[in-house]
């Protein structure tokens, strides 16, 4: 699947909409950003069930503060609207492939359950 633009506006409905999303946070400038893009773009053809989408932090200043993006790229994985993956740099093809793998096994009911404990004692 084609990697889309999110913005502040799609953002919420594109989680919500969808089991598994992974935002590339980047730059136009961003030499490391322009090594990643080809890479996201490769792995997005291969999971036509999963949204890669990618939010440009000079348009989107606002949705990368929300997620304290300090340094770009920044890769930010979720499922079931639960952050599970959030690192600055470049991710090679094969460590991209297995944390997309990791996230798909991942008993998110399990996780939701966690979360709640966490909550409950905070």
């Amino acid at each position: 699947m084609p990697t889309v633009t999110l913005t502040a506006d799609s953002f919420g409905p594109t989680v919500a909409d969808n089991d598994i999303v992974l935002v590339d946070f980047w730059a136009q400038w961003c030499g490391p950003c322009r090594m990643f893009g080809p890479i996201y773009e490769r792995v997005s053809d291969g999971h036509p069930d999963i949204v890669f989408g990618k939010v440009d932090t000079e348009t989107e200043p606002a949705l990368a503060g929300e997620f304290g993006v300090m340094s770009i790229p920044t890769l930010a994985i979720l499922r079931d609207n639960v952050v599970l993956y959030l690192q600055p740099g470049v991710v090679p093809e094969e460590g991209l492939e297995q944390l997309i793998s990791q996230v798909r096994e991942l008993d998110m009911d399990e996780v939701h359950r966690k979360i709640a404990a966490d909550r409950a004692t905070a």
